[in-house]
C-alpha cells in the first residue's frame, strides 16, 4: 500500500522543468502571431532539459554559421586547410541554382569594414571569427565557398543533427525565390552548441578555439541580455526579417554550463523579438540556477 501511495505521489508530482515550461509559454503566448521553438540543457544534469516546438523547422539565418565554422575547424584537423592560410576577398559568388554570379550589399551587412579589404587576401581563421563575432556574409559566402555546403550538411548529420540543412551562402537571391534556404531546429542547434562544449565537434584544440570566437560574440542583445552583467555566454544569433533567434552556452559562476537555443519567426518588431528571448533567457537562468 505504501509502494502504492507513493508511485501515485510521484506521477502526480511535477517534474524538475514543469514550472519552467509553463513559464516560458506564459511568456511567449504573450506575443501574438509568434511561433517560438526553445532548447534547453543543463550539461550537469542531463535529466534537467526542456523542449518546445524544438523539431519545427526555421529559416536558418545566420545560426548557420555554426556548422560552417564546424566545418572549417574539421577540415583544419583533417590537415585540408590551415588556421593562417590566405584568401583571396572577392565579392562574387555562384548561385547554387544555375552558377550564375551575384554579389553582396555592404550595406546589408553587420560587418561593412570587411569590403574595404576587397582584393586582399585576407587570413581563413581572421575570416572564421569575423563570420561569427561580426556576423559577416562577406566572410561567411568566402569560407562557405572553401569548405563546401555539402560538407557541411554531411558534418551536422554526423554530429546528430538530422533535420538543419546549409544549402548555400548568404543572400543568393534565385536559391531564396525557389524555396532553398538553409534550415534549423532548436534540437539540432542545442546538439551542435553541445558538442562544441564537449569537445566532440572536432579536436580538443579546435572545439576551444570554437568557443573562444563564439564567447567573443559582438552581438548581445538577445540571450546574454537577459543574464546578470557578466555572465560568460558563447553564442551565435541569426536574424532576418521576422526572423530572430540565438544559440547559446551559458557560463553561470561556479556551475555547470548549461544550452539554450531560442528560434522565433512571425514576430515583425525586432524590439519585441528582442525582449522574448531576454525575458525567455532569464526565467531559464533563474531555473539553472536555482
Amino acid at each position: 500500500m505504501i509502494a502504492t501511495a507513493l508511485l501515485v505521489f510521484l506521477a502526480a508530482t511535477p517534474s524538475g522543468t514543469d514550472p519552467l515550461r509553463a513559464s516560458l509559454q506564459e511568456r511567449i503566448a504573450q506575443v501574438k502571431g509568434a511561433t517560438v521553438a526553445v532548447a534547453y540543457q543543463h550539461l550537469g544534469n542531463p535529466k534537467d532539459s526542456l523542449y518546445l516546438e524544438a523539431d519545427r523547422s526555421f529559416h536558418a539565418a545566420s545560426t548557420m554559421k555554426v556548422p560552417v565554422m564546424i566545418e572549417f575547424f574539421r577540415q583544419v584537423d583533417a590537415g585540408k586547410l590551415s588556421l593562417g592560410q590566405q584568401l583571396p576577398l572577392a565579392n562574387q559568388f555562384a548561385s547554387i541554382v544555375d552558377g550564375s554570379p551575384y554579389a553582396l550589399d555592404a550595406k546589408d551587412d553587420e560587418d561593412a569594414s570587411l569590403y574595404e579589404r576587397l582584393g586582399k587576401p585576407v587570413p581563413a581563421r581572421e575570416l572564421v571569427e569575423r563570420m561569427i563575432t561580426r556576423s559577416s556574409n562577406l566572410a561567411t559566402n568566402t569560407v562557405i565557398a572553401l569548405v563546401d555546403a555539402k560538407r557541411v550538411t554531411k558534418t551536422l548529420r554526423s554530429l546528430g543533427a538530422q533535420q538543419m540543412n546549409v544549402l548555400r551562402g548568404v543572400e543568393d537571391g534565385k536559391a531564396y525565390q525557389k524555396g532553398l534556404n538553409n534550415s534549423a531546429t532548436a534540437r539540432d542547434l542545442a546538439t551542435l552548441m553541445t558538442a562544441i562544449e564537449q569537445g566532440k565537434a572536432a579536436s580538443p584544440a579546435s572545439t576551444q578555439a570554437m568557443r573562444t570566437i563564439l564567447l567573443a560574440q559582438e552581438l548581445n542583445l538577445e540571450i546574454p541580455a537577459g543574464l546578470p552583467p557578466g555572465t560568460p555566454v558563447a553564442h551565435k544569433t541569426g536574424q532576418i526579417s521576422g526572423v530572430l533567434h540565438d544559440a547559446a552556452i551559458v557560463y553561470p559562476p561556479n556551475r555547470p554550463p548549461y544550452i539554450l537555443v531560442v528560434l522565433t519567426s512571425g514576430i515583425p518588431d525586432e524590439k519585441v523579438a528582442r525582449a522574448l528571448i531576454a525575458d525567455l533567457s532569464r526565467q531559464v537562468y533563474a531555473h539553472a540556477t536555482r
